[in-house]
């Protein structure tokens, strides 16, 4: 059967027919539509797969090793700068291994399309020691999904499969073959295996290293690695994933007259690697992402002069890679594609009309003519176009849930006022731990929640603070007097700004839910919230 796909909702279909029973995630650009596609699902629903959003990435990993440890296969999904969240247990869940197979997917962001980086989440894995995945092309993050699961399993670890955003929101027809049923329910045996006290895990730590040797077996003989032989050897190609693609792409049926060691298993394949470096003058690296094949292609192999890449100026340092640049790179003088056609103009991202982030920055710009000296700390979400004209409210935006953090470092150095602003979504996300430090020492910060019950930058998905904002920030201690509800509309413009001014000259910790629905949201979907907002306040 072929169907129309997405990469990312290849990948999600390759998991569902790899028998998952369940799906992990938090919702972040270029991986959400993995997860909304199994939500979706018809044939997920039927075999009851678990897809309801996380309340972020760590918990998210988390509640996938709980499946694994169950003898379930299970996913878990993020965005590369989600895996920063997830660290602790990504790092110590190689160590324990996996009982049901893992698959922790990792949507990297190359050119910073919708993030704060470039990081490649291929330095995580390596970290990990772990095995990594990345795909060249949709049928492959098909085949490869369904085959990571068979791969976890075999090895006992977590695998990684590395996605791109091109690759992530490209669509093409995709061949899928019959679905593994679900695994019963099958406790670990291996004594101590997820106890990992000291006395345990220098034990589970040794066992990692010993199957390294296995690991890189498995890329030697892997069928996503592929060596191609060409008759022009004065340059040899090493093609990491969707860069496999855009090399093809420069010539005529796809016919390389170079030879080509297409990389999609990780660790790397050294015995592959060390032929074409023996067989050519040359060796081009092409990999979306960091440099991370060219240094390690040049540790191992002493004529190292003979590789260049992204940290020989062959290649851009920075950005997406693409068929143009690959062709730049081979000394090619003509481009391949024809320039895109301005039909329309392009413009800076903006709030949508009538959003309620619009009349919360009105209110803080007349503060700001109060107060010279203030400073406001910014976080992730569609606010964060408050840094932007025709706004400028905000001075700092660096993580999720950063905001409340560096409002009482900053506070603690003494500014005033100093004033955070997060999101309902990224505040459970991982704000609330902030707060509480505040809270703890009083500190004199104005902490501004911006609700509008939804993790709208994403599409909208639920938002897990909705209807809980309140009584989350009393059980964290926030002074009954110092919680107030702002309704963010021009008409309570004055009166959001005495609000906000008594909390601001307030000397200690206070919290301003800015409370209006995403004017995204579906009319019967805000009448919902309204009521269940109005009844909390009752």
């Amino acid at each position: 059967m072929i169907k129309l796909l997405l990469g990312n909702e290849a990948l999600a279909q390759g998991a569902i027919d790899a028998g998952i029973s369940g799906v992990y995630s938090y919702p972040g650009t270029p991986s959400t539509e993995i997860t909304e596609y199994i939500q979706k699902s018809k044939t997920a629903k039927e075999l009851n797969i678990h897809s309801k959003w996380s309340v972020n990435e760590k918990t998210a990993m988390e509640a996938a090793l709980g499946m694994s440890y169950a003898g379930k296969r299970a996913m878990t999904v993020m965005k590369h700068v989600g895996l920063n969240v997830a660290a602790d247990v990504f790092m110590n869940m190689s160590i324990s291994g996996i009982n049901g197979g893992l698959v922790v997917v990792v949507a990297d962001d190359p050119s910073m399309h919708s993030s704060q980086n470039e990081q490649d989440s291929r330095n995580y894995g390596r970290f990990a020691m772990i095995p990594i995945l990345e795909p060249s092309n949709q049928q492959e993050v098909y085949d490869i999904t369904k085959y990571a699961f068979y791969l976890s399993e075999q090895m006992g670890l977590p695998i990684m499969i590395r996605m791109v955003t091109r690759l992530s929101h490209s669509r093409t027809g995709i061949e899928v073959s019959e679905r593994k049923l679900q695994n019963k329910i099958n406790l670990p045996k291996t004594p101590h295996q997820f106890q990992l006290i000291p006395i345990y895990a220098r034990n589970r730590y040794q066992h990692l290293i010993e199957i390294q040797t296995d690991s890189k077996e498995s890329s030697e003989n892997s069928l996503f690695n592929k060596y191609i032989d060409g008759p022009n050897t004065s340059i040899g190609i090493i093609a990491s994933g969707i860069a496999y693609n855009y090399v093809l792409e420069n010539f005529e049926d796809d016919k390389c007259p170079y030879p080509i060691l297409k990389i999609s298993q990780y660790p790397l394949p050294k015995k592959q690697v060390k032929k074409i470096f023996d067989k050519c003058k040359k060796i081009l690296v092409l990999e979306d992402g960091a440099p991370f094949i060219e240094e390690l292609v040049s540790d191992y192999f002493s004529e190292h002069k003979k590789v260049i890449g992204r940290l020989t100026g062959h290649v851009n340092r920075v950005g997406e890679l693409n068929p143009d640049n690959i062709a730049n790179a081979l000394g090619f003088n003509d481009k391949i594609t024809e320039d895109i056609p301005s039909i329309v103009t392009g413009r800076p991202p903006e709030l949508c009309v009538g959003c309620a982030h619009r009349d919360l920055f009105e209110a803080i710009n007349k503060l700001k003519k109060e107060n010279s000296q203030q400073q406001v700390f910014g976080d992730i979400g569609c606010y964060a176009l408050g840094v932007l004209p025709p706004y400028e409210s905000i001075n700092t935006l660096i993580d999720m849930g950063a905001s409340i953090n560096m409002a009482k470092g900053a506070s603690d150095a003494g500014i005033h006022p100093s004033i955070a602003i997060i999101g309902d979504s990224t505040f459970t996300h991982s704000g609330m731990t902030g707060l509480l430090d505040a809270v703890i020492e009083n500190s004199p910060i104005t902490v501004i929640i911006s609700d509008n019950s939804a993790v709208a930058m994403t599409g909208a998905q639920d938002s897990a603070a909705s209807g809980r904002l309140i009584n989350i920030c009393k059980g964290i201690g926030v002074d009954k007097n110092h919680l107030k509800i702002i309704t963010p509309l021009h008409k309570n413009l004055d009166k959001n700004i005495d609000i906000i001014r008594n909390e601001i000259n307030y000397k200690g910790t206070s919290v301003v839910i800015a409370q209006r629905p995403c004017v995204q949201l579906s009319k019967d979907k805000k009448d919902k919230i309204k009521k269940e907002q109005q009844m909390i306040l009752n």
